[in-house]
């Protein structure tokens, strides 16, 4: 799925460098260069979102980071933990279909979906430091 994001992006801003370098007859380099850089900074960032995530576990709440995104939430506002199957959000986007949303006090939507790559040592884990929170599984 992170392919054909990327492969959105990239004909999104490099269909239109093409079209300037070979088939226009007033070739605009700056075009070119501004689009192509706009294509690696886009298609950069959906791997960095992708693939740089770390789930920690701390005394007082659960730290989430993906790319330059960070949740950092404090156990007792953590209210359930229910899997998803959507892929559209999340600090794992596009990248898997068995995440766990995590509902809590403070969410600014609501809620926050991970993806931990041991559902089971995860869960085991977040029951011991929040016995309070219900579990949907």
């Amino acid at each position: 799925m992170i392919v054909v994001a990327i492969v959105v992006v990239a004909l999104v801003t490099l269909v239109p460098a093409i079209y300037e370098l070979f088939f226009s007859k007033e070739r605009d380099m700056l075009a070119v260069i501004i689009t192509t850089i706009l294509f690696l900074l886009c298609a950069g960032f959906i791997v960095w979102i992708s693939f740089d995530i770390e789930y920690t576990f701390t005394e007082k709440h659960l730290f989430v980071r993906g790319g330059p995104f960070r949740s950092k939430i404090p156990y007792e506002d953590i209210t359930k933990v229910n899997p998803t199957t959507n892929i559209l959000v999340g600090y794992r986007v596009l990248s898997s279909m068995d995440a766990l949303e995590i509902h809590y006090k403070k969410a600014l939507l609501g809620s926050v979906i991970i993806s931990p790559k041991r559902q089971e040592e995860f869960f085991q884990v977040l029951v011991e430091k929040a016995p309070h929170i219900h579990l949907m599984k």
